[in-house]
């Protein structure tokens, strides 16, 4: 393992948010004697980011502790193109009013992980739809179409996937790679951005940025990547049969949210508390080493860190008394309750295809001996039969149901539009 010297990079690579680089020996010795501005981009597709992005915010929030600047780039122009994905098919195109609106929404995370402000190392949040949207096209094509050529965007990973699958690729979304490099070389003019962050998925395009720069402004530039962050059992992070796991307290509520990392599988614990808490890694080495029923003392750790930076010390206390009152079986408040919404389409369901559905039973045979346990309970009644039947009707009588699983597992049945 390569020993640098700068805390950035040495904090980073101990921590596992390192993937791969460019000239990391050259950058280690930059960010160990000065502050180095680091950018690192958003896209605005969704009024709030979910936890597959938070790896990202935790390196920015990093950056910044270990005395450098984060440049939080809001992507209000390129959210226009879309980036081209591993997916089959292009980004649904978004207007300026959704994009805006987004980014409202998406904004409102970082001020909890980053200090913004005028001093050296305090954080700049920018939309770059403030350059692209001023640019001439003719004028961009002649000036910086040359830099670029079609044999080398083809081999990109997102271009040549997409390609093999003979899936459609727009001339818009081919764009995207130009336009991302250009707001590296932008950023590098206007606030000596020397470093680009992004998810392994974005290497083509951070290559990109970092050669246009070196060209173009005769200037060291750098990128660096995390890898891609799956759980143990292969599941995009941010993902779970509920849906996604979001950032703001509007679309998920804080309770849900420390459910979601209190529910982490054994083998992604230590991982976790590695990249998304700043608990010191001995302490988290001690936590990795406890086996059978104690790892659950590391993923209560992993959900109060976790939940703490993201809403406040605050709701972690609020979370705290409504688990006791859940978990204890001592009281009623069942408000922040995990919501499990089912397809109205779907219904009628039988108990066990509803506990197998929502994870809470592992199959259809283990439904059957848990309410033969009398361990399954509707709104607090005792189910008497796995093969029970819950249908729309059964909605119009109660708002939702609580469906529990023994003393520890909750949570609210609802139904969707069909």
């Amino acid at each position: 393992m390569t020993q640098y010297r700068s805390d950035f990079l040495h904090i980073a690579q101990a921590r596992g948010f390192i993937h791969q680089g460019t000239d990391l020996t050259a950058l280690d010795q930059l960010m160990h004697k000065e502050c180095v501005p680091a950018y690192l981009g958003f896209d605005a597709t969704a009024t709030s980011l979910h936890v597959g992005s938070l790896v990202g915010i935790m390196w920015l929030r990093l950056l910044q502790k270990t005395g450098h600047k984060p440049l939080v780039l809001m992507g209000g122009g390129t959210s226009k193109i879309g980036d081209p994905t591993f997916k089959d098919t292009a980004r649904k195109l978004l207007n300026d009013e959704d994009i805006q609106q987004n980014i409202q929404g998406i904004s409102q995370v970082f001020a909890k992980y980053l200090t913004f402000g005028v001093h050296q190392t305090d954080a700049v949040m920018l939309n770059n739809a403030d350059w692209l949207c001023q640019l001439n096209y003719m004028d961009f094509l002649r000036d910086y179409g040359t830099h670029f050529t079609i044999n080398r965007m083809l081999t990109f990973d997102s271009v040549k996937l997409r390609l093999d699958r003979q899936s459609p690729l727009t001339f818009l979304e081919f764009n995207y790679m130009i336009l991302q490099a250009y707001d590296f070389l932008h950023l590098n003019r206007q606030y000596n951005c020397q470093l680009q962050l992004g998810g392994s998925d974005q290497w083509g395009n951070i290559i990109n940025g970092v050669e246009l720069v070196r060209r173009l402004a005769d200037k060291p530039a750098y990128g660096l990547t995390t890898p891609l962050i799956t759980a143990a059992n292969g599941a995009k992070m941010g993902k779970t049969s509920q849906g996604a796991v979001w950032l703001n307290a509007d679309l998920l509520s804080p309770y849900d949210y420390w459910q979601f990392w209190r529910n982490t599988d054994d083998r992604d614990v230590a991982r976790y508390l590695r990249l998304f808490t700043e608990i010191p890694l001995d302490e988290i080495a001690r936590l990795e080493a406890l086996q059978g029923a104690e790892i659950n003392e590391a993923k209560k750790i992993l959900a109060d860190h976790a939940t703490t930076l993201a809403h406040g010390l605050e709701s972690l206390n609020a979370i705290h008394h409504t688990a006791f009152q859940l978990f204890q079986g001592q009281g009623e408040n069942t408000d922040s309750l995990v919501k499990f919404i089912l397809d109205a389409k779907d219904l009628p369901l039988a108990i066990d295809e509803i506990l197998v559905k929502t994870q809470m039973a592992a199959s259809k045979g283990e439904a059957k001996r848990l309410v033969e346990g009398r361990g399954v309970r509707l709104n607090d009644q005792v189910v008497e039969d796995s093969k029970a039947l819950i249908a729309i009707e059964d909605f119009m009588e109660v708002e939702a149901f609580k469906l529990s699983v023994g003393k520890k597992k909750h949570l609210w049945l609802d139904i969707g539009e069909s």
